[in-house]
């Protein structure tokens, strides 16, 4: 045992070498990891759209076509930054990336509200942006329903019915939404924990395909392998000792971000969740390890890893949901990693589920560990072998 753990150390200090004497290894697993989960909180610092710019048409120039105006520019979503005078000058300024939408109101908006006949309010939104037509359309339309409304409240008010049966007539039925897990509708609170592993599990992709192929790429298999007394375990494990540590401090910052910058609250078991991510990374390097192994080719695994590990946000859910997804493409998800840690976020980060809930992710994203492993004989054959050393 103490042999053991002599070679492993003589293998970790030889790569601690190599991070001090490689810039592109040392930035790779330092500083762009870091830097990522900043840049990504930064950019959702928001959580929410507001004040998204859009223009109103108010051909009608009256009371309730500037109230209404009032109302629109007085939603979260909506800043009313134009005051435009056609509809061609609005597609014109949506064309340039001016404001997100406008609002035609039309002649005769008055008048027709109060001879009590039918009038149409339009809206044309920019819909290239699903999340920003989603906002605008939202808050408009609740707009013109409640404006609406109060129009017919004050127009039956008039005629002296009582108020009770005129907000029976108004709503007859009434409607309460409780939106669950994430009631602030905060994209933040759903698009980071997502992002933020996402980032992660490239970096240590990318860069244990790096610490392992480039063995190959400059021949230094053979003293790698003889460093840790020609054993593939020692030599791995001394390997990627200093990766997967650096890693897991990366991970208690992206918590940190997570939890205490953001705000977003942890419902679940932190230890689950924790216990979920550490397995997580090992399951990229594992299958960092195999690429290097079935590849031989530093190139083309940086390559394939890295389109591998981006392509399983698609497969995750987050984006667009898996069960809407292509039976056959609903089983391709389960190709990845990342879909089943996904699942374990959600439900610790945002559902409270029990932690039983997810003792399947967690054997799952072990299975992930375990199975690439069985490459090992083929990595130290192609490490004793010539032929592999020195591709570009």
């Amino acid at each position: 045992m103490s042999l053991r753990l002599q070679y492993t150390g003589s293998v970790f200090r030889r790569e601690i070498s190599r991070i001090i004497q490689r810039p592109i290894y040392r930035t790779s697993l330092m500083v762009l990891p870091a830097l990522s989960l900043v840049f990504f909180v930064v950019l959702f610092d928001k959580g929410v759209a507001h004040d998204l710019p859009i223009a109103i048409v108010d051909n009608d120039h009256t009371p309730l076509s500037r109230q209404i105006t009032s109302m629109i520019d007085a939603t979260p979503s909506a800043q009313v930054a134009y005051s435009i005078q056609s509809t061609t000058e609005g597609e014109e300024l949506i064309r340039k990336g001016l404001i997100q939408a406008f609002v035609l109101i039309p002649h005769s908006f008055e008048k027709e509200i109060l001879s009590n006949r039918p009038i149409h309010l339009e809206s044309y939104i920019n819909g290239t942006n699903i999340t920003v037509n989603g906002l605008l359309s939202k808050d408009i339309q609740t707009v013109a329903a409640t404006f609406s409304a109060g129009i017919q409240l004050q127009l039956l008010e008039s005629k002296e019915i009582p108020h009770q049966p005129i907000l029976s007539q108004l709503m007859p039925i009434r409607f309460d939404k409780h939106v669950l897990f994430n009631p602030y509708l905060n994209y933040a609170y759903y698009l980071l924990p997502a992002f933020l592993p996402m980032m992660l599990v490239i970096f240590i992709m990318v860069t244990t395909i790096y610490a392992i192929g480039s063995e190959l790429r400059y021949a230094s298999a053979v003293e790698w392998l003889t460093t840790a007394n020609n054993s593939i375990g020692i030599a791995l494990i001394g390997k990627l000792l200093p990766i997967t540590a650096t890693f897991i401090l990366n991970t208690l910052l992206m918590f940190f971000l997570l939890f205490e910058v953001i705000g977003i609250p942890l419902n679940g078991n932190f230890l689950v969740l924790f216990l979920g991510t550490l397995l997580l990374l090992l399951s990229y390097q594992s299958i960092a390890i195999m690429l290097v192994a079935l590849l031989a080719n530093l190139r083309l695994a940086l390559s394939i890893g890295g389109g591998y590990t981006v392509l399983a946000f698609s497969f995750s859910g987050f984006t667009f949901p898996t069960l809407a997804m292509w039976t056959p493409i609903q089983w391709g998800s389960h190709l990845f990693p990342f879909s089943y840690y996904t699942e374990l976020t959600i439900d610790q980060l945002m559902r409270n589920a029990p932690y039983n809930y997810s003792l399947s992710d967690l054997g799952m994203l072990g299975i992930f560990v375990v199975l690439p492993l069985l490459w090992l004989p083929r990595l130290k054959q192609i490490c004793h072998d010539e032929r592999y050393w020195r591709k570009i």
